[in-house]
């Protein structure tokens, strides 16, 4: 048998080589669990960031689903008290109505004038005559009655709503009132059916759709959840929808959105808001019709309306490159982006532009009559339109008006001394004859016009100048001394120069003075006066 190691005998240490092997294995070992360590410290955090990340978005969706439960119960129990607030007015506007249709047959019965209308010279009066309309709905001529109005156009906003409350269908009213002109402009069609010239149409009645739609709004709204709930039944809103396809569709035979007028554009999307007929697949065709019209005072709302508020900085940077600089700013504070577009950055760009636009107006061969006013024209509505814009957004710190007031003056007072007439002065024989002996007296301050002549003898007979003839020759043919060649006497009529044009060539001399021509202050020269060709 072999034998066991004694235990108490000597064994040599391990070699270094050894303690080397087994330092870096401790190492190896320390370093892999670190990290692996940190791996499942992260590996938890990470599950732990995810865990509330969950937490909070149960939360939220608690919370809305808590909110869109109450609304909806909200808007339940408000259905009972909405159609009862809906039967009451629609029970007062059929008796209103009756009413009104048996007072109108009781004084046929009696023999009455029944065309006698209330005097329409106050707001009370313009609203009993709008009530009448709703009531008898007499669509037709409510809607004469309106657009016969333009300049009553406040007073018509603040009784509008409360004469349509009075009627038993308002929307289906307003829609037949405004059938005249939308979707389409019947009126034209009457001219090309009968072929008739003799009337115009022409002018725009897109002001009276959009005020009666914007009346419509507040009489449509729910009376207990307000603008979140519009009264419109399926019908009419059916109804509401074929009129904006059909308007849609007559966009090609107009030409397209560029050749489109505005208050069409304005009816059209003014139409959608009211109804609550917006489409999402039609954003992109109401985006590119807010920037055709974005100057329209109602536009930045009626976009924010009709969905495009995502779209909103695309718009503004469209705007800005069609060099719209002031609509750019009514958008930006509409929808809140004052800080990602400065508004007095822009401002300043569009006075730049405009300023540029006068020049080239002025360096414009084709425009040498009348380029001074239209430069001067065009710089001050830039001018017009930033001052209105510091004032509605008080920009008053960051853009002072002073200067620009200023420079409007001047362009004013520029326009008005062009506008006053040349110094032509007029004959005062009438106002400076002797009253002793008859004979003429010297023009007052006759000495101080060198290119102007003034006669002092009364004016002679009033002649017709022939279109044919210009006013001023250029050639001064000879005159005869005889004074017959004036026919009425001696009395030599009066000469006017141009006090812009230069003095006229003489053709050959002049004889002599003419007979009773006197000679005083330079007049009895023997310079000739320009007749003018009318007087042959």
């Amino acid at each position: 048998m072999g034998s066991l190691p004694d235990p108490g005998a000597f064994s040599p240490p391990p070699s270094f080589d050894e303690f080397q092997r087994q330092t870096s294995l401790m190492t190896s070992c320390t370093l892999l669990w670190k990290e692996l360590s940190d791996h499942f410290s992260s590996l938890e955090q990470d599950l732990q960031k995810q865990a509330d990340a969950l937490k909070a978005k149960l939360q939220a969706l608690n919370s809305e689903t808590q909110t869109s439960l109450k609304v909806l119960d909200n808007r339940e129990s408000s259905i009972s008290k909405s159609m009862s607030v809906a039967f009451e007015s629609l029970e007062k506007a059929t008796k209103s109505s009756i009413s009104g249709v048996l007072s109108e047959d009781l004084t046929v019965c009696k023999g009455e004038d029944q065309n006698e209308e209330p005097e329409v010279d106050n707001s009370e009066g313009l609203f009993l005559k709008l009530k009448s309309f709703c009531c008898k709905f007499a669509a037709r001529d409510f809607w004469d009655f309106i657009t016969a109005r333009k300049k009553e156009l406040e007073l018509l906003r603040s009784e509008l709503p409360k004469a349509l409350g009075d009627c038993v269908d308002p929307p289906r009213f307003i829609l037949d009132a405004i059938s005249e002109v939308f979707p389409v402009d019947k009126r034209e069609m009457k001219i090309d059916r009968n072929n008739n010239n003799s009337h115009n149409f022409s002018n725009d009645l897109g002001w009276a759709c959009v005020l009666l739609l914007e009346s419509l709004i507040p009489v449509m709204m729910d009376p207990v959840l307000g603008k979140e709930r519009m009264l419109v039944t399926p019908t009419i809103k059916g109804k509401a929808e074929e009129i904006a396809d059909t308007w849609k569709k007559s966009l090609e035979e107009r030409g397209g959105i560029e050749n489109v007028k505005t208050p069409d554009v304005h009816t059209f999307l003014q139409h959608l808001v009211t109804f609550g007929i917006v489409k999402k697949e039609d954003l992109d065709l109401y985006r590119k019709l807010v920037v055709a019209s974005a100057w329209r005072k109602q536009m930045p709302k009626l976009a924010v309306s009709l969905g495009l508020g995502d779209k909103m900085p695309d718009v503004i940077e469209e705007l800005i490159s069609r060099g719209q600089q002031v609509d750019a700013v009514h958008f930006t504070y509409e929808v809140g982006l004052a800080d990602k577009f400065p508004p007095v950055p822009l401002l300043k760009a569009f006075l730049k532009d405009a300023k540029k636009a006068a020049v080239s107006i002025l360096e414009d061969p084709n425009n040498s009559g009348r380029a001074a006013h239209l430069a001067a024209k065009k710089e001050q509505s830039a001018i017009r339109a930033v001052l209105r814009c510091i004032e509605e957004y008080r920009l008053e710190n960051d853009l002072p008006p002073e200067n620009l007031k200023k420079r409007l003056e001047q362009l004013e007072k520029t326009k008005s001394e062009k506008k006053k007439p040349s110094a032509i002065p007029l004959p005062p024989a009438a106002k400076r004859t002797r009253a002793s002996n008859g004979g003429p007296m010297p023009p007052a301050k006759a000495g101080r016009s060198t290119n102007a002549y003034v006669s002092s003898f009364p004016p002679p007979p009033t002649f017709i100048r022939s279109p044919s003839h210009t006013q001023y020759p250029s050639p001064v043919p000879q005159y005869p001394t005889s004074p017959a060649m004036y026919g009425h006497g001696s009395r030599s009529p009066s000469y006017v120069y141009s006090p812009e044009a230069t003095p006229p060539t003489l053709v050959g001399t002049y004889p002599g003075t003419p007979v009773n021509y006197i000679s005083y202050g330079g007049y009895g020269n023997g310079m000739a006066p320009a007749y003018p060709q009318a007087y042959y």
